[in-house]
Parts: C-alpha cells; structure tokens; sequence
C-alpha cells in the first residue's frame, strides 16, 4: 500500500501556510492565510511558493524566485511539525494494515528528509518500508515511475498493489501505473474528488480499512 503524505496522512497546510506568509511579509507583500494556502499544496515547494507569490503580487525573475524558495526552505525545515498532524485513525490504522502483512510505503511530492522528519515526529515512521520523495528518485508525482519505483524498492511485484492519495496528482499517476487508487475527500484536491473518477472515495480511515479489502478482494 502506497500512501501520498500532505492530505492524506497528515494535515501539513498550517506550517507550509505559515512558513509562506513569513515569506510573502519578508517580500513586502500581503499574507494569503490558510485557506489560501491550502489550496495552493501538491506540486511540491518550489510550487507552492511560485504560485504564493504570484497570488500576492507581481511575478518575480527567475534569480529572486531560486532565492525566496531557498528562504523558505529555511524557515520551513524548522517548523516541520509545529501545527502538522495526523488525521484521525492514521496511526491506529496503519498498525493494523502491518498486521495484516501489508508492505506500506510513502511516495510525496515533498522533499524525503522533511517528510522523514514528519512521519518521526508524529510517531508514525515505523510503520512504512520506505519514504519516496521528488529527490529519492529524481522523479515526481504525476510520472507513473514514481509510484512504480517506490513500490519496487519495497520489493513489490506491482500487483497487487494500491494507492492512496487526495489529489489529482495521486490519481493521475495511479492510472498511469494501471494500479487501483483510493482517494480520501477530505484532502487536498483542487477539484471535486468524484471528478477525477478514483476506484473508491472515502470519508475516513476507519472507512479505509473496510474498502482496501473489498477492493483487494474483488
């Protein structure tokens, strides 16, 4: 079971927000707040702080571009998980898919060593073989063969195997890789999750646990 980290298994909008603000008031400029920046999560960093700062005033060049996001990378390595948390059920959750036998793996598009960093500190690092961010194979979420390669590093066969994501991101590489996808709705996504026609939609990990095994089983 591969699992997308930010509105999947953790709540990080509150810290990338926040790290984001300080950013945008260092550069003059007005703060969008959290529901701003919420929306703005799931390309990764640089991303995430190109688009920030185009919502909040006039594009930069490329040079101060590079230097923002340096910036924030400061800011943010220290604030990893000041507000993130998991959501409901993950922890107890996961513990349970392991004592079932299953392999889980994280694949984000958030740099390994901070993801790393999050799932320690909510003490939930134990529980996954491996953690693949954009750096762990050069490779990022929607391209098919980040999803491929995590599951082949957990010495997967491909099938069976599932993935469990927010965004369209998720689900646009899960298709890709012609692998089942779940898509929690209370994510990330930009659009409705129904949209983007994932193989099962839930609510919950609680949910979760009951649909992986009808899934799997069908």
């Amino acid at each position: 079971m591969v699992f997308d980290l930010d509105g999947t298994l953790v709540d990080s909008a509150p810290d990338l927000a926040d790290s984001l603000d300080l950013i945008l008031v260092e550069q003059g400029r007005q703060p969008l707040g959290l529901d701003v920046g919420r929306g703005l999560i799931g390309h990764g960093i640089s991303n995430l702080v190109a688009r920030g700062l185009d919502r909040s005033g006039p594009k930069l060049e490329d040079p101060d571009l590079e230097r923002i996001i340096r910036r924030f990378h400061e800011i943010y390595a220290g604030n990893l998980s000041r507000k993130t948390r998991a959501y409901p059920g993950v922890e107890r959750v996961l513990g349970e898919f392991r004592e079932r036998g299953f392999r889980l793996a994280v694949c984000t598009n958030k740099l390994e060593r901070y993801s790393r960093q999050i799932l320690i500190d909510l003490q939930l690092a134990e529980h996954f073989d491996l953690v693949a961010g954009p750096d762990t194979f050069g490779i990022s979420k929607p391209d098919p063969r980040h999803l491929l390669l995590t599951i082949e590093s957990v010495k997967g066969k491909g099938k069976p195997a599932l993935m469990i994501g927010d965004s369209e991101v998720d689900i646009t590489m899960a298709k890709a890789a012609a692998l089942p996808v779940i898509a929690v709705s209370y994510g990330y996504a930009k659009v409705p999750i129904a949209d983007l026609k994932p193989d099962v939609i839930v609510d919950s990990f609680a949910e979760l646990q009951i649909q992986v095994g009808r899934l799997l089983s069908g």
